[in-house]
């Protein structure tokens, strides 16, 4: 072996340098990637949520859904919770993209209302909602601008929380808690 160094000289001013290189490299290739999508607007998938809850109810769960949604409204996500009793989380999206939820659950309204609205959220008046599953419905808002509708159903074992919430107005989410059913969906 000889004691000679290699073919090149290293320093600290060339390794700045093909550093330098590298880094220009990445750069032109995320600049030509952004430059060059066509589709930079992703929208959440629609979810069939009416066929979550006929499996669901073929498989004897009963859960509280909403018949309908609101024209322009999309189911973005649905988790069924076989028990007894079930659960339901349903996400959702209106046609102007404010967010809706609403969530069929056996847990304790505080509990809902501090996991899905907020830990300070504010009681306000209850409100009355014809032809819904509940009639009688209390109101909650955070600070953030959510809205919340909470009511109880069932008696004993088998009572639920039912909670209507999101970014939308009141008035949207008395809407969406008018079309609340425990009917079973048509096969």
């Amino acid at each position: 072996m000889s004691a000679q160094p290699g073919r090149y000289q290293r320093s600290a001013s060339g390794m700045a340098g093909a550093l330098l290189v590298t880094l220009l490299v990445i750069g032109g290739y995320v600049a030509f990637r952004a430059l060059n999508r066509t589709n930079l607007d992703e929208r959440p998938a629609h979810v069939d949520y009416l066929a979550q809850v006929h499996d669901a109810q073929q498989a004897g769960s009963q859960v509280v859904y909403p018949a309908r949604l609101p024209a322009g409204w999309y189911a973005t996500r649905v988790t069924v919770s076989p028990g007894s009793p079930s659960e339901l989380e349903l996400s959702m999206l209106s046609g102007d993209g404010q967010y809706v939820g609403f969530v069929d659950s056996p847990e304790p309204v505080s509990e809902l209302i501090g996991t899905y609205v907020d830990s300070d959220a504010r009681s306000g008046p209850p409100v009355t909602v014809a032809g819904s599953v509940a009639s009688r419905w209390d109101t909650w808002t955070d600070t953030g601008g959510d809205t919340a509708l909470v009511a109880r159903v069932g008696s004993g074992a088998a009572q639920e929380s039912l909670l209507v919430f999101g970014t939308v107005s009141q008035a949207r989410l008395e809407q969406l808690a008018a079309s609340l059913t425990s009917s079973r969906v048509a096969g």
